[in-house]
């Protein structure tokens, strides 16, 4: 089931409903029924001499939390906190959730579900098990509901989902990437950087991701990650860097990454 109430660090996505000139009140669409504040010092990391200018009622942000205290119902929330990645792969999780919801709420017509008992009968266990409802739909598309046999789904559940998923979802990639600088004092130098590239592509834990290493100029290379979503993305990203620059680090170098907007 999900959290009631969102966690310190968290990113969430809302709808800003009033605008003061100390801060913004936001509805929080992942937690609904509940109201973050943006405080006018936490808009922007710039001078903020009319909060209007950047935020305005209705308009949708992503913000992170920076304090919530669930006992006196308060949640603060940061704009300038939030990096352009972030922010991205936020939105894209979100347009993913609402899309997996409407897919949801399809398949449970042809069971003579609601939408509420569609979530509770297959959809919470659905996000347990492949980490979001879209995701396991992309899975059907991939595997056939062959995918599901293992979860306590009935047989009428397995049908609906997998018609509903093979007859709108239309399988894509997205294209994530960053700068890898790896350096040695090793007398093979050139070899372990060789190996400590190696050993990142060979990390990659899917199948269905890919994962180039190209050599722009001594001692920078671009990782280029092409999966069928940010999130999964993002996670190889994350993996191949650091298994790079664990490796070289230790045979006498060092490594960093940085992340490029896409």
């Amino acid at each position: 089931m999900k959290k009631d109430f969102p966690e310190e660090g968290e990113i969430v996505i809302g709808t800003v409903i009033d605008v003061k000139p100390f801060g913004a009140f936001v509805e929080l669409l992942d937690y609904p029924k509940k109201e973050g504040m943006i405080h006018v010092s936490e808009v922007s990391s710039g001078w903020v001499k009319n909060i209007r200018d950047f935020v305005k009622k209705g308009q949708r942000v992503v913000a992170k939390v920076t304090r919530s205290q669930k006992r006196k119902s308060q949640i603060d929330l940061s704009l300038k906190r939030v990096t352009d990645q972030q922010r991205k792969v936020k939105i894209q999780e979100w347009k993913r959730l609402q899309r997996a919801e409407k897919l949801l709420e399809f398949a449970g017509k042809k069971c003579g579900k609601s939408i509420k008992e569609a979530w509770q009968e297959v959809g919470y266990l659905l996000e347990e098990e492949f980490g979001e409802v879209y995701d396991a739909l992309e899975y059907l598309v991939i595997e056939g509901k062959e995918a599901l046999n293992e979860l306590d789904i009935s047989e009428e559940w397995a049908d609906a989902l997998y018609e509903i998923a093979k007859e709108n979802i239309e399988l894509t990639n997205v294209k994530v990437e960053g700068v890898l600088t790896l350096t040695t004092t090793d007398a093979e130098g050139i070899k372990k950087i060789k190996n400590a590239i190696k050993t990142g592509l060979k990390a990659n834990p899917y199948e269905d991701v890919e994962v180039d290493i190209k050599y722009i100029g001594a001692p920078h290379y671009r990782i280029e990650i092409k999966s069928p979503d940010y999130k999964s993305g993002e996670e190889v990203l994350k993996i191949v860097s650091n298994s790079a620059i664990d490796y070289i680090k230790k045979n006498n170098g060092d490594g960093s990454f940085i992340r490029e907007n896409a």
